[in-house]
């Protein structure tokens, strides 16, 4: 009987097609290529974030000193300069009999008004802009896009005299109104519900929905992550406001949190750790709400889609 012997693997054995389709050794030699590429990336990633955490460590530091030491440890720059081994609370004591408790309150108020109402103006518009066809449509969404691209401090001081003249001025009212109607909002907002199909739309209007019905059922629920993402910038437009509320919040009922703490500067002198401890108040009454946002927002966009 003839012997059958075994013949040594062909070449092309060597180079098994992978799961994806491809030869093994070209892959990984490909993600040996891209490893350089990658580590770069990340080096200059965290160069990048150093450089914006690095000034905000710095505030935290120093309010958390004396207002005599704040400029003791800048020159030579050293470990010193970013932590300090004795903190102390008494600049965010001193808080306590400074306006800004109540321009946070105000703040705090003037935004959450903001991102209510103005998510059912900027979402509606959006709608409108997106899912109905009507005469000028064009036109009007040229003009919501030109009025992001138009800086709003460049129109504050002809908008606060026409809002004396209405007698808004220190009035919640006259500080809510301008940050209602924002057109970044509603650009992106209808950039997102463009791409939903028209096939759910067409769908929803022979089951007998209304127009209302088809943005309340459809749509809405489809574009969670758009509009918190909305609400967020409707959000911190109102919080980091000042020229505005500056104009037209004169009075210490309706000042708001930038504004009190600018306030808090004297004519000849600056307490700096006190202006610090403020700054640093500031900065985590947002970041608060964004980190405890942060999994809703990342739950919906992981779950929403069409089916």
């Amino acid at each position: 009987m003839p012997t059958h012997t075994s013949e040594p693997p062909s070449p092309s054995t060597s180079e098994a097609l992978s799961p994806s389709g491809e030869r093994g050794r070209p892959l990984t030699r490909a993600r040996r290529r891209l490893r350089p590429r990658g580590l770069l990336l990340s080096v200059a990633g965290a160069v990048v974030g150093l450089a914006f955490v690095t000034p905000l460590v710095w505030v935290l530091t120093n309010s958390l000193r004396p207002s005599g030491d704040t400029f003791r440890f800048l020159s030579p720059v050293g470990w010193e300069t970013f932590l300090t081994l004795s903190p102390i609370a008494d600049n965010y004591l001193a808080l306590v009999g400074t306006g800004l408790g109540r321009g946070i309150l105000n703040s705090l108020l003037i935004s959450a008004v903001t991102v209510a109402v103005g998510l059912v103006l900027c979402s509606t518009a959006a709608f409108g802009l997106s899912a109905l066809r009507f005469r000028g449509q064009g036109a009007v969404f040229a003009v919501i896009v030109v009025s992001f691209l138009i800086p709003f401090d460049a129109i504050a001081i002809p908008l606060a005299d026409l809002f004396r003249d209405w007698n808004l001025q220190n009035t919640f009212t006259g500080l809510i109104l301008p940050g209602l109607g924002n057109g970044m909002a509603i650009f992106m907002l209808r950039n997102f519900f463009l791409a939903i199909p028209e096939e759910l739309v067409e769908a929803g209007r022979l089951d007998g929905l209304t127009w209302w019905g088809v943005f309340w059922r459809i749509y809405l629920p489809l574009s969670r992550p758009a509009l918190m993402g909305a609400g967020l910038m409707l959000f911190l437009f109102q919080w980091q406001a000042y020229v505005w509320p500056l104009l037209m919040g004169t009075d210490a009922e309706h000042v708001v949190g930038p504004v009190a703490l600018a306030n808090m500067q004297g004519q000849f002198s600056v307490d700096y750790g006190l202006m610090f401890a403020g700054s640093v108040v500031l900065i985590l009454v947002p970041l608060v709400i964004i980190l405890s946002l942060q999994r809703y927002f990342i739950q919906s966009v992981s779950t929403s889609g069409l089916k």
